[in-house]
């Protein structure tokens, strides 16, 4: 794997659709969750070509294979961290930290103040990291009466 120095970003397109849906499947898995659960949350982390209409879709590649991806979308003053997905086997190389930068900047040039981040809890802490701190709690898309951490970054 290459060091993300050496990784690069581009816009995702409609032929990488199913790729990067499979990709934020297997990225959620990393958490240990069931097939049921696993199951439940498929739409929520597929994406669709209205993604790439209504938000902001990047992907990061090393190697001449797609690692990571990222999407944002902004309205007016606010925008909101929709996915951020590494591959497993990218984990802690720093495509991550690559793809949030890149979603922080393109916030900010849409003119968005603020990044607001529904994040799974094994997750949190990654954003905590890049300086978003706790803002309460945002039900789950996927799974009737599960709360998620809601996190907000200043811009």
């Amino acid at each position: 794997m290459a060091q993300p120095d050496n990784a690069s970003l581009r816009s995702a397109c409609e032929a990488d659709l199913a790729a990067l849906s499979d990709l934020c499947f297997r990225s959620k898995a990393v958490w240990g969750y069931d097939a049921a659960f696993m199951e439940a949350c498929r739409a929520e982390l597929t994406l669709a070509p209205r993604d790439l209409l209504e938000s902001n879709v990047q992907v990061v590649e090393s190697g001449g294979r797609i690692v990571g991806v990222v999407q944002v979308a902004v309205t007016g003053r606010e925008s909101s961290l929709e996915k951020l997905f590494v591959a497993p086997e990218a984990l802690r190389a720093g495509a991550g930290r690559k793809l949030f930068a890149w979603a922080v900047e393109t916030a900010r040039k849409r003119g968005a103040r603020s990044l607001a981040i529904e994040s799974d809890p094994g997750a949190a802490d990654f954003y905590r990291r890049m300086g978003a701190r706790d803002a309460g709690l945002a039900p789950s898309g996927s799974i009737p009466g599960r709360w998620l951490p809601l996190l907000k970054l200043d811009l």
